[in-house]
């Protein structure tokens, strides 16, 4: 079972949110997110997606892990966050020393507390985070952003990817397909009313988006139980 916990209050502005869960193996979806799992021998950072992943870990295996915010990972893991998308890497290749046997002693408080260690003292982009939240909320018009916030468009992409590891359009569709997740996931309701209160043009562009985005048509995701993930602002836009 999946389960969620608050980040210590010293973390609040880097982390989302500690998890533990159960390995269903499978794909993991996108959600905007950068993760660092413990996945039952080793630490890894989990980039941010474009689509589906096929997980490493198989199912049954115990994992736990600590989900960065929304235009925090950059800063979090000292490097561009566009450097991991679409990518995993074991956390010795992007911090630079092994944690595994602390943490697998340890278990997720001294996870927390590895995390602690090296994300204090960063510096985070307000105007990155500030976009990422803008490119949130539904209907949001990606190409005002950047003037919104005194940023050129050329600017706002090169925050975004080294902040976030994408840019703000493809932010804005992953969240959207968020959105679309935790709403199916409520329970009841056709697949056009789902579409339109995700914020698609219609049930035909939430058919093509969660193709493009889970490689599963919006009917495929429901019956299979997936549910959202991510910083957990896209379910109370």
């Amino acid at each position: 079972m999946y389960r969620e916990f608050a980040p210590p209050p010293d973390l609040a502005a880097h982390v989302a949110c500690v998890w533990a869960s159960v390995s269903r193996g499978g794909a993991i979806l996108p959600d905007g997110c950068v993760d660092v799992v413990w996945g039952g021998d080793r630490l890894v950072v989990a980039g941010p997606a474009t689509g589906p992943a096929a997980s490493s870990i198989p199912a049954g295996v115990p994992v736990f892990g600590v989900r960065f915010r929304l235009g925090a990972a950059g800063a979090a893991l000292g490097l561009p966050a566009e450097a991991l998308t679409d990518a995993t890497a074991p956390l010795s290749e992007v911090w630079g020393a092994e944690h595994d046997e602390r943490v697998a002693t340890g278990g997720p408080a001294a996870l927390v507390d590895v995390v602690r260690e090296r994300v204090l003292g960063t510096r985070l982009d307000p105007l990155a985070r500030a976009a990422a939240l803008g490119a949130a909320r539904p209907g949001a018009r990606v190409g005002e952003l950047g003037p919104a916030l005194g940023l050129s468009e050329r600017q706002l992409r090169r925050r975004f990817a080294d902040a976030v590891g994408y840019g703000p359009k493809t932010l804005a569709r992953v969240l959207r397909f968020q959105r679309f997740l935790v709403l199916a996931g409520r329970g009841g309701g056709e697949l056009a009313g789902l579409a339109y209160a995700a914020g698609y043009a219609d049930q035909a562009h939430l058919t093509r988006e969660c193709r493009r985005l889970a490689g599963r048509t919006p009917a495929e995701l429901i019956a299979s139980g997936a549910a959202a993930a991510g910083e957990r602002l896209v379910a109370r836009a």
